[in-house]
């Protein structure tokens, strides 16, 4: 004996609740919905604008003319297009050399700093490892306090990487933020996996390369999208450790062009003269962030996945 009296007002109420009844099998949002969505887009459409509009501007800026920068204090789309500010920054050869340090600063910087974050981050997560919770308060202690400029200065002075490139990637090699966000995904990671590796034969540098880096793609390219943009915009560093100018990184070397554009256009009484320090500054602030907004659309569909599930557990 079959009972089916309950089932429409059982299937009624569960329309009820998910804010909608089905019509011929398609489900029409209620009301409050429609109003929920339309609000949300127009409220999100318009912080997307608050976001992109100073860019445009900077962009608009670095593109506009003398006149219409001094007669207009917000550009977005300049009545009349020029390029001399950028002629300006790239009338030497030296900002090319600049970005090639930049260049090699981020890319052997980031490898290395994902190497040896892994590395010490698959370590700590190991529950049997001796000395784990020490090691932890030790790096999270990092995080809340630090030797300071000057003892920081000496030990790299001691160490003999004055004026080289190393002294930009191996005093930051390692971010205590970073290193605390793959462990907790190493964490997450089933232990059974890695017992079947060590079943077939694997040793533990066998189960890192084979088992738990392939499975950690989100993660690293997560976090090697943090220490990319760190070293790009290395500057404090670099002034501090690097005295020969062949070597600077292109923040530096950008800094010195905004400084000289400012200094000749203070001493002119026109307003048209070219290169405005205002266009110049924009420039700048163009080209040393173009380079990270390339290569950001490429991992961006592993920054929510891997920051994510790198923070949730640990």
């Amino acid at each position: 004996m079959t009972v089916t009296g309950p089932a429409p007002t059982v299937r009624l109420d569960r329309e009820a609740r998910t804010g909608g009844f089905r019509t011929g099998g398609f489900r029409r949002p209620s009301t409050g919905t429609r109003v929920f969505r339309v609000v949300n887009a127009v409220v999100l459409t318009g912080f997307a604008l608050l976001c992109v509009l100073p860019f445009l501007n900077v962009l608009g800026s670095s593109l506009a003319t003398p006149g219409e920068l001094a007669t207009k204090p917000f550009v977005v789309v300049p009545e009349t297009f020029t390029l001399d500010a950028y002629r300006y920054i790239l009338s030497t050869g030296t900002i090319f050399r600049a970005l090639g340090v930049s260049v090699f600063v981020t890319v052997v910087g980031t490898f290395v700093s994902l190497l040896l974050t892994s590395f010490m981050a698959y370590a700590l997560s190991k529950r049997y490892l001796r000395g784990r919770r020490v090691i932890n308060f030790l790096v999270v202690f990092t995080m809340l306090f630090s030797g300071g400029m000057i003892p920081t200065f000496v030990v790299v002075q001691h160490l003999g990487l004055i004026d080289s490139l190393w002294s930009l990637i191996l005093p930051v090699a390692i971010n205590a933020f970073n290193l605390v966000i793959m462990r907790s995904f190493f964490q997450a990671i089933p232990d059974s996996l890695e017992e079947a590796a060590r079943i077939d034969g694997c040793s533990d540098i066998g189960v890192f390369l084979r088992i738990v880096l392939p499975l950690s793609l989100a993660s690293i390219a997560t976090i090697g999208l943090f220490y990319a943009v760190a070293y790009w915009n290395t500057y404090q560093h670099a002034i501090l450790y690097i005295n020969d100018s062949s070597k600077w990184p292109v923040q530096v070397l950008l800094r010195q062009v905004v400084i000289v554009a400012s200094g000749m256009n203070a001493d002119a009484s026109a307003v048209d003269v070219v290169p405005p320090a205002q266009s110049v500054k924009m420039a700048v602030i163009v080209v040393a962030t173009l380079p990270m907004l390339i290569v950001y659309p490429f991992i961006q569909r592993f920054f929510v996945k891997g920051a994510l599930i790198g923070s949730v557990k640990g």
